[in-house]
């Protein structure tokens, strides 16, 4: 219980002077001592405590009033809370109650198929949805993409562009999201093309050697079609919308060239093999035959009636020609040698062309 002297000591530590900090040294121990007995007394006592706390706090409040000097107002200037401002309650923006401050979106399940009977795909699908309205820069803006198969989305209720792709095989379809869930399917229309080629007799040819472009079945008015999809390997599944398609198959760089309409099915696998008669030619110029062949040789090809097929400089001139007739022109130290030939297709061959006076040509020959 706290006691006269405790309240003296208070009254001297208000009114400041030469006892103040032993004054202070006292009332600490004071507390302590006041702590411990709380811990360690029932809590009737500890009432009746406080109770006479409270009268000999009225007491000593009218005396600290009283001593109270200007000087220990001006001791207090170092508070650290002195000068600082508080909003009070008025200061707040009232809560809002029952309106949550995000709308809810609506859920929609995006689901394709390759014909409308057929099964969903479950991989190989982008999914991309747009608004409607076009943005500043004239296009739509894009809202939401995912990956995979079937895919979910929460879209803010309105009207969508759904584009779903498949490889080269797509569709667009335009979709209401509301506050429900709702389930939308998109049939593709699509189905898949294997493309492979083979020499004359069933002769398979090199994969690193053949390549396929699709383009548009119609031309423009240019006359040129449109291309879909350039440099396909053999054996590879391309996804296309159903329809028919222009397909150039390539054997080599030069003029082995085939060219085909195939359809594409929907729903359906459709597998194409086509031809080449052509073969693989290497082009040489020695002293005699079967000799070696001489460097630093420019070599040109032309058809029978003498358009340029390819052209190329070294020893040797490797390249897949179609089958026909063919004239090979060989430079060599400004001479020049001449020789005709014809390729089989599915037949491989070295073609020698002997540097002697009866294959030279004078390269003066035809000048003014």
């Amino acid at each position: 219980m706290i006691g006269d002297d405790t309240i003296g000591i208070l009254l001297i530590v208000l009114a400041g002077g030469a006892y103040r900090q032993t004054a202070l040294a006292r009332l600490q121990r004071c507390a302590v001592l006041e702590k411990s007995l709380e811990i360690t007394t029932a809590f009737r006592f500890k009432q009746v405590m406080i109770a006479g706390f409270s009268r000999h706090l009225v007491a000593f409040t009218g005396a600290a009033i009283l001593v109270l000097s200007p000087s220990a107002g001006q001791a207090e200037d170092g508070n650290p809370l002195r000068g600082l401002h508080l909003p009070d309650i008025s200061g707040y923006a009232p809560p809002h109650g029952g309106t949550s401050l995000a709308q809810q979106g609506g859920e929609v399940t995006l689901a394709a198929k390759l014909t409308d009977q057929g099964s969903d795909i479950n991989r190989g699908l982008i999914w991309r949805v747009f608004r409607p309205e076009p943005g500043p820069d004239g296009t739509l803006p894009l809202v939401a993409s995912a990956q995979g198969g079937t895919s979910i989305f929460h879209l803010e209720p309105g009207s969508y562009l759904v584009h779903a792709s498949f490889g080269r095989a797509g569709a667009t379809k335009r979709i209401t999201v509301s506050a429900q869930a709702k389930h939308e399917n998109i049939v593709l229309d699509a189905g898949g093309l294997k493309l492979d080629a083979t020499l004359a007799g069933g002769v398979r040819i090199p994969p690193k050697k053949l390549r396929f472009s699709i383009y548009e079945a119609t031309p423009e008015a240019d006359g040129d079609r449109a291309l879909i999809i350039p440099d396909v390997s053999p054996n590879t599944i391309v996804r296309l919308n159903a329809g028919i398609y222009h397909v150039v198959s390539t054997y080599g760089s030069v003029n082995a060239v085939i060219r085909s309409d195939i359809r594409v099915e929907a729903g359906k696998l459709t597998e194409a093999t086509v031809e080449h008669r052509a073969a693989e030619v290497t082009l040489k110029l020695v002293r005699e035959e079967g000799g070696e062949a001489m460097a630093d040789t420019s070599w040109s090809v032309l058809t029978t009636a003498g358009d340029p097929v390819r052209e190329s400089v070294g020893a040797f001139a490797t390249m897949v020609l179609a089958e026909g007739d063919y004239t090979i022109v060989a430079k060599n130290r400004d001479r020049i040698y001449q020789r005709d030939f014809t390729v089989v297709g599915g037949r491989n061959q070295d073609v020698e062309v002997i540097a002697n006076e009866a294959t030279a040509e004078d390269p003066n020959d035809g000048a003014d």
